[in-house]
């Protein structure tokens, strides 16, 4: 049984009414947040309506403040901003749904007033409006708003979508939308595409901006942005009616080619039954690139083949986009088809083939993640003098990973990131590199055999004759 003092509410309740209330009053003395949460919940106890009133009021404050957002002040906006939007889902919503769709969509509105005045680096502010994109779609439905009018809204948000609020308001409208309204939609799109763009008179024409070409207009940018939103909005909806072809049409010529674009035009051709069709487009784009990940557009051809009952040539391709890349997602895909037993021989394969890759970092990284520890301990010890202690971004989660059972791997995994930081004498690591060396020294005694590297003590004296000066380092062991 709880302790009395404890707090939690049923402690608190037996408080009694009266002393709460003057305890909440008297915590909320100050604290504008508190208050209006209070409000909220008097509000309620009278009746949607009421909540309704107060949450207006609230949107509209928020609409006509005029003080910049710093990056302080984010957090409590964004806590108003979540209330609000909860109060809508959850309280008026259920009870009312033509007045919720009425508020999130005030709500959404709030959008370019607040960027506009915002410093919103870490996108917190963003994610509110997008996931009240979202209720959005939910309150429609309950609401049954009529799909004309909700394609007019969904249509005028996108064309002022500045700041990517509005971005996934067509995926969660889909339901409330169907198709007549999905067809009405992509009919004002298309038609908002096809209307000429005012050029201004050169003298009138705005500079907003320069790049290496010289002068960038406002008139060009907008219709930059125009053809970017329609062309965005036109697959939305060719996905939401699934309709491949509508979504092929929409791609720009010159990006068919890319393995990315490609990937994703495959997998919709393989959706709808179209093997050939996506086995072609995948064969006919160019080879991925290095600066490229290649990954979405090897497994489409994968399933292209296979989709196409050529699963030896699937197979094959697993294995050779295996051996490219060390993927173990085209491992584990190989893996899955072949018969018992045979998977443990191809694995034991594939283990094998790492340990002699090119890349010792791309090796280790695979076997770690398979995982296959004591083949990736046997790789550190076999190509130390190719480790990069410089990755230590890689090398400090492998050395945490292998220390339980292979400490010999550990120590020379830590012994790369020492050996690095002071031959370069990056002073910054220093901290880090005495934490290493004192991992070295905790993993010391469990090492039996240190086989071709130094023992710690031998190790430690090397490390004082060559840098013994840099007190930087030392004095964090001291």
């Amino acid at each position: 049984m709880a302790p009395r003092k404890t707090l939690n509410a049923k402690n608190l309740e037996a408080l009694g009414a009266q002393r709460l209330a003057e305890l909440l009053m008297e915590i909320s003395t100050g604290s504008a947040a508190s208050k209006r949460r209070l409000r909220l919940e008097l509000a309620g106890s009278q009746g949607s309506k009421e909540v309704a009133s107060v949450v207006r009021k609230r949107l509209v404050s928020i609409a006509r403040a005029r003080t910049f957002i710093n990056w302080r002040k984010v957090k409590a906006l964004k806590k108003d901003l979540e209330t609000q939007r909860a109060t809508i889902l959850d309280t008026l919503a259920p009870e009312d749904p033509s007045e919720a769709f009425e508020l999130i969509w005030q709500f959404l509105a709030l959008g370019d007033p607040i960027f506009a005045r915002s410093d919103d680096g870490s996108g917190a502010l963003l994610d509110s409006f997008r996931d009240a994109c979202s209720d959005a779609g939910v309150i429609a439905e309950l609401a049954g708003v009529k799909s004309d009018a909700l394609a007019a809204k969904v249509f005028a948000a996108l064309q002022n979508n500045d700041y990517g609020q509005y971005d996934g308001l067509i995926a969660a409208m889909v339901p409330a939308l169907g198709k007549d309204g999905l067809d009405r939609l992509k009919a004002l799109f298309v038609q908002w595409s096809m209307e000429p763009q005012e050029t201004p008179a050169p003298q009138d024409r705005e500079v907003i901006g320069w790049s290496a070409k010289g002068p960038m207009y406002k008139d060009e940018i907008d219709g930059n942005f125009r053809d970017l939103t329609v062309r965005i909005a036109l697959q939305e909806i060719a996905d939401a009616l699934g309709d491949v072809d509508a979504y092929i049409d929409q791609q720009p010529e010159d990006s068919l080619k890319a393995p990315r674009i490609a990937a994703e035009i495959a997998n919709r051709l393989l959706a709808a039954g179209r093997a050939d069709e996506a086995l072609s487009v995948l064969d006919e784009a160019d080879a991925p690139g290095s600066l490229e990940d290649p990954f979405a557009w090897q497994l489409a051809r994968a399933e292209a083949l296979e989709a196409l009952e050529r699963p030896e040539e699937a197979q094959a391709f697993r294995w050779t986009c295996f051996e490219q890349s060390l993927n173990d997602e085209h491992l584990r895909a190989f893996l899955r088809r072949l018969p018992d037993f045979d998977d443990m021989e191809a694995e034991e394969r594939a283990c094998s083939y790492a340990l002699a890759f090119p890349d010792v970092h791309q090796a280790l990284d695979f076997l770690l993640r398979w995982p296959a520890l004591e083949k990736a301990a046997q790789l550190v010890i076999n190509r130390q003098a190719e480790l990069d202690g410089n990755r230590y971004e890689a090398m400090t989660p492998a050395a945490g990973i292998l220390q339980e059972k292979y400490p010999l791997a550990a120590t020379i995994v830590l012994r790369s990131m020492i050996d690095f930081t002071l031959g370069q004498a990056r002073s910054s690591r220093y901290r880090h590199a005495a934490r290493h060396f004192a991992e070295c020294q905790a993993l010391a005694p469990r090492i039996g055999d240190f086989g071709d590297a130094k023992s710690h003590d031998v190790y430690a004296a090397g490390l004082k004759s060559d840098h013994g000066r840099k007190q930087g380092f030392w004095r964090f062991l001291d």
